[in-house]
């Protein structure tokens, strides 16, 4: 798979929220890759209020990454709907900020941590036009929450894995969305950078912003979430972790029985 540059993406013109509307809403969402016959998702339909800390589960090739590629508008929808504050996603990219994989991302990309974080701003500058007060002013304080200011002349190169989700997550800061989307942020980190990750998701949701975080580690689902939605081409189960984690469920993505692998919380 071809890695992307640490780049964002151009301006997008401004779309206040529609009152009383979801945060996201996904309805009929079908989607399969050129030239491939078999689905990637079938039928999603669900809704994310403002405010709300999801955990999105699944299998691999259950879908996790295309559905945040389309939500962010990386890929065209194809059947169905997706609606950012009551809104086209595709027009509010604004407002839905996403931290990738860290194994999509091209590390050598030759820029700097504080270069990395100011492209959050871009979405609202545009390409050719300079950072500004209040857009240094967001770069910095998106380096002290993720306490990384100490090394904000370093190329991201050189950067340990964990010091690099906090960059990606501080860019995402900087960008200043109201939907954040995470796709598995917390693999190959140190347990200080997942304490400060989740921390601050906590601190962006008590605002009324919405973050929908894709992971593999079923056991911080219980300490970290509400609410777990668990995919597996369409979404199988919506609810508390207790609810959505059943063995009947687990077994029907994952292929075995729960209880046989009740010590291994990483699938």
């Amino acid at each position: 798979m071809k890695k992307s540059p640490l780049l964002c993406y151009g301006k997008s013109c401004d779309h206040p929220p529609m009152e009383s509307t979801p945060a996201l809403k996904i309805e009929n969402l079908n989607f399969h890759y050129p030239g491939d016959k078999s689905s990637v998702l079938e039928n999603v339909n669900v809704s994310i209020a403002p405010g709300e800390k999801v955990a999105l589960v699944g299998p691999n090739g259950a879908g996790k990454s295309t559905l945040m590629k389309l939500i962010l508008g990386l890929e065209q929808i194809q059947s169905g709907n997706i609606s950012v504050y009551g809104h086209e996603a595709h027009a509010c990219r604004h407002r839905v900020a996403m931290v990738p994989q860290k194994s999509s991302v091209d590390w050598m990309f030759p820029v700097t941590v504080r270069q990395v974080i100011t492209m959050g701003r871009f979405v609202h500058l545009g390409w050719f036009k300079n950072p500004g007060k209040k857009d240094r002013d967001a770069v910095d304080q998106a380096m002290e929450t993720m306490e990384i200011t100490d090394i904000a002349h370093k190329q991201v190169g050189e950067l340990s894995g964990g010091q690099q989700q906090r960059v990606m997550l501080a860019r995402t800061l900087a960008h200043d969305a109201d939907l954040l989307l995470l796709d598995e942020p917390l693999n190959h980190v140190d347990i200080a950078t997942q304490e400060l990750m989740f921390h601050t998701i906590e601190k962006i949701c008590s605002l009324g912003k919405s973050v929908l975080v894709s992971t593999h580690d079923l056991g911080i689902l219980t300490v970290h979430f509400s609410r777990v939605l668990f995919l597996d081409k369409t979404f199988i189960a919506d609810g508390t972790a207790e609810n959505v984690l059943t063995p009947q469920n687990i077994a029907k993505a994952y292929g075995f029985e729960f209880h046989k692998n009740r010590e291994n919380t990483q699938c």
